[in-house]
Parts: structure tokens; sequence; C-alpha cells
């Protein structure tokens, strides 16, 4: 491709020969190479910050995304958990501006905890190589509350969304009662928060307990004021390292929402819903090099505060 340094580039080859391009690219040595571009890209400017009562810290938003490719024989291309045929890439987003820290493509089938702990890990890594060391927040979605996960959050704050299947509501509720304190609602609606301590993760007694937020919601008049013969019980709990109050962490839980708005300035502003090429190793430096562009357009984000 001939370059005339004076008048930019002089000719670009067509999207067919760039896709042929990709696929003779060394997959290892290239991952490599453009995620390292990124960090030097993000090494540039510095990150947004949450408050968590007198500590700043900088957030990290980890969750799959699928990419819709109905109707494509793609390689890797499956159903995935959102009822359509396609992929199911896993991102990172550092800061409160949504800048990407790190993505990987993963057939659609992949279940979302599969290859998390390795993400995380690489993500951690990458934070320590940004001197986020123990500066940052994890919030992860209860698909990804393995106890392997835990691990590798290395020496970073987190909260991450814990699934109550295997508990009673009622028990919950009288515990809540307990230990919570309950907050300001409307007539028919008792909220408790607080923290529970004597969870394990995973389940596995080996492990020492993590402290567990919890939100127990009691309803015994519905929003249009009709009495209910049964109280109606919704229990949201979260693990967390935070020193704070529970209150706060369901607070900078809900902060996790946002990262879902990113998702989709990737795949509309970007274009990056449906890959072009039918190999999966190719897609996969495609989606690497749409996240360096994705961080381009992003521009520098402003200078935070920092704790030391």
């Amino acid at each position: 491709m001939p370059l005339d340094l004076k008048r930019g580039v002089k000719k670009v080859a067509s999207e067919p020969v760039f896709r042929c391009r990709f696929d003779d690219l060394p997959p290892a040595r290239t991952h490599v190479g453009l995620r390292k571009l990124n960090t030097e890209l993000l090494s540039s400017g510095p990150f947004g910050y949450v408050d968590v009562e007198g500590l700043d810290l900088v957030p990290v938003d980890i969750d799959v995304s699928p990419l819709d490719h109905s109707g494509s024989s793609k390689e890797g291309v499956s159903y995935t958990y959102k009822g359509h045929d396609g992929y199911a890439p896993i991102f990172a987003y550092v800061g409160t501006q949504g800048h990407m820290l790190e993505c990987e493509l993963r057939p659609g089938k992949q279940h979302c905890q599969s290859g998390t702990t390795a993400f995380i890990a690489r993500s951690v890594e990458t934070l320590q190589t940004l001197g986020l060391g123990g500066k940052c927040l994890l919030r992860l979605d209860s698909g990804n509350a393995a106890a392997d996960n835990f691990d590798a959050f290395g020496d970073h704050y987190f909260i991450v969304k814990r699934n109550p299947r295997r508990e009673c509501p009622e028990q919950m509720l009288a515990l809540a009662r307990r230990v919570g304190d309950k907050q300001d609602s409307r007539e028919g609606k008792n909220v408790y928060t607080g923290f529970f301590d004597h969870f394990h993760p995973g389940g596995d007694q080996n492990r020492p307990c993590v402290p567990v937020a919890f939100e127990v919601i009691e309803r015994t008049i519905d929003i249009d004021g009709q009495k209910l013969l049964v109280p109606k019980l919704e229990v949201n709990t979260w693990w967390t390292d935070l020193s704070c109050r529970a209150k706060t962490v369901l607070d900078l839980y809900h902060g996790h929402g946002p990262s879902e708005q990113y998702h989709s300035e990737l795949k509309s502003d970007l274009d990056v819903e449906r890959l072009p090429s039918g190999r999966l190793c190719a897609n996969k430096i495609i989606l690497l090099c749409a996240m360096v562009a994705f961080n381009l357009l992003r521009g520098s984000i402003g200078p935070p505060r920092r704790t030391n």
C-alpha cells in the first residue's frame, strides 16, 4: 500500500483483502501487540473515580455482552443466552467514561464464567501496568460469582452480585430484621439493608468468609395500594470487601449498569455487532482492533482526584 507522506494514504485495500490479511496474521503475537498498544494508549491519561465514603476508587466493570450473528454459519457462532446465534465476548471497562481495558471474543455457547478467572487476572495485570494497583473497584454480575474469581482480584476492592437461590427468602427476612437497618420507605414496603458475615464464596467451607451486603424488601401492600394476603419478598445480595454502609454498596453496584451503554456504543457507533470474517481467530483480532479504535474515539477523560 503506497504511502505519500504529504497527501496521506494513497490507496486502501478492499474489505476482502483486509479479511485475507487478518487470516494470515499470527494470532498469539498479534493479540499481544494489540493489547500492548491499547495499554500504552490508556496510559496517556488518568481515569475518573467513584467516591466510596471518602475513598476514591477507579471502577472496573466486567461483563459479557453477546453479538447477534443470527443466520450466520461463521466459526464459533452458536446459541447464546440472549436467545439468538452469535458470539459471547467478555469486556472490561475502566474509569467512569467507559474506556475499554480488555476484551476477549468467545463462542456463543461458552458459559459466561468459563475462562473468566484468567480474563480477570489479565485485566488486573494491566491495571498494575497502568499504576492502578489497589486503587480500583471491580464490579461483576452474578454469573461471575465463582469462588476462583476472588483469587484473581488481587489487592483491588470488589462488588460481585450474588444469587441467593439456595436461601429461603423468609429466613433471609428474619435474619435481616435482626442484623439489618430498616430504611425509610412507603407504607406497606419494608426495606432492610446490612451485612451478613457467615457466607463462604462458592459455598467452600475451606475458604474464609467474605462479607455479603444485603437488601431485603418485604411488600405487604402493592404500588397500587392493594393489600397482599401473602407478603412479597425480594432478596438482593452482593459479595464485597468494602468497609462502608450497605446502602453505599448498593448504589455503587447500580453504577455498573452504564456499562451496557458502552456495549451499545461499540456495537452501533463502531458497527461491531456482526464481525466480518468467517474464522474465529480472525474475528478475535478484529475485536481487539475495535477495542483500540473505541478508546481512540473516546479521547481523554480529564484528571481525577486520586488517593495515596
